[in-house]
């Protein structure tokens, strides 16, 4: 059997990349660690840091495919981020003219959490620690 230490990064494909650069840096906060242009791809690389423990990887291609995000579509279903307080955190994404839906409890844990998605329509969760 493996041995996975923890997730190195999560890589995600955009259809507009200044858009989700600016989704992903400024609304979101994420760190820039490195940026990129592959002019042989015609493609952009930004390696994003996320509270300087994980990384995602923002590619652009020229037209890429657009994948079915829902309902419940195979693959990846949605990634979400750890905050400390939810309710400020969905007031200042309003504030940034991000639409969430409703605050909800997972009635498991009894913790908050609260989806809304990126530029391209991938799901995103804040879930509150």
């Amino acid at each position: 059997m493996l041995k996975l230490n923890s997730i190195h990064h999560l890589a995600i494909i955009c259809s507009d990349y200044e858009v989700s650069k600016h989704f992903y840096t400024e609304i979101l906060g994420l760190k820039i660690l490195n940026e990129v242009y592959r002019a042989d791809r015609n493609s952009h690389k930004l390696d994003l840091s996320v509270n300087g423990r994980y990384q995602i990887e923002l590619f652009s291609f020229p037209d890429p495919p657009e994948r079915v995000s829902g309902p419940e579509a195979r693959g990846l279903r949605h990634i979400a981020f750890e905050i400390d307080d939810l309710t400020q955190s969905v007031s200042e994404l309003k504030r940034m003219g991000v639409i969430t839906e409703e605050i909800r409890v997972d009635e498991y844990t009894g913790k908050k959490l609260v989806f809304f998605s990126d530029p391209d329509g991938l799901p995103i969760e804040l879930y509150e620690s």
